[in-house]
């Protein structure tokens, strides 16, 4: 079920059982390959196709498209939310549907810098709403274990209009990849922990191996995406359980 698409009557009559996901995605840079809208593009995509498997046990809201993205703002064409900014907004979403006795929530994240954020405006929320059912994952997370199997790179992970996610907008938005502007970038590895911007980084962007993307790739980080969403938010669902 969609949002979007229902009016209040019909959204009023849903069981308050229901899961509401919550994409959450950004608009930056993501080098000259990809489009800006890129994050959002894949974690609407990914939520949908839960949907399409699971509807009946989801309400599936618009994806919170504004993302904190401060670290790509030298790039033009990025649009970035402050931190508190996007953290209001997230629990705005949340504190709205919760007015309606909706009490399940699982955001599913398609951008790095929304991770922590993320986390933080759902343990916010759990202080002043302890019955609330909240967590968070990026879509990512379901498919990080066949990152080392599928690429090819030395680089076994999502990282940035990467080979993985170059793969994925192959599989999910073939038409938007300027496939002639493929080029691998940002291939040092910092120091861990340090904060960096994408501009001290890389020279035009992107991190990763790009060159190494295909749509068959894509396709499989895809699929192990959305099954493991569907089982996550099916046991949501069916009355998760800390004991098992």
């Amino acid at each position: 079920m969609k949002l979007a698409d229902m009016t209040w009557p019909e959204v009023g009559a849903l069981d308050r059982e229901t899961v509401v996901i919550i994409p959450t995605g950004s608009n930056e840079q993501h080098g000259p390959h990809l489009p800006v809208f890129t994050d959002s593009i894949l974690a609407t995509a990914v939520s949908e196709a839960v949907e399409a498997k699971i509807g009946g046990k989801i309400l599936l809201t618009p994806t919170l498209w504004l993302g904190a993205s401060s670290h790509h703002l030298a790039f033009p064409g990025s649009l970035s939310n402050s931190m508190a900014g996007y953290n209001e907004a997230l629990k705005a979403a949340i504190e709205s549907l919760h007015r309606h006795g909706f009490w399940k929530f699982y955001v599913i994240n398609g951008h790095g810098g929304n991770t922590s954020l993320n986390d933080v405006a759902l343990r916010e929320l759990k202080e002043l709403h302890p019955n609330l059912l909240l967590g968070h994952s990026g879509y990512f997370t379901y498919c990080a274990d066949l990152c080392a199997e599928v690429l090819e790179g030395p680089a076994k992970m999502i990282q940035h209009s990467c080979e993985a996610e170059v793969s994925l907008m192959m599989h999910v938005r073939p038409d938007l990849v300027r496939e002639d502007k493929l080029r691998d970038d940002g291939l040092s590895i910092p120091v861990p922990g340090m904060i960096h911007f994408f501009d001290e980084m890389t020279e035009e962007g992107s991190r990763g191996y790009a060159t190494l993307a295909t749509a068959e790739k894509g396709k499989r980080l895809f699929d192990k995406a959305v099954d493991g969403l569907v089982n996550a938010v099916s046991l949501l669902h069916a009355g998760y359980n800390l004991g098992g």
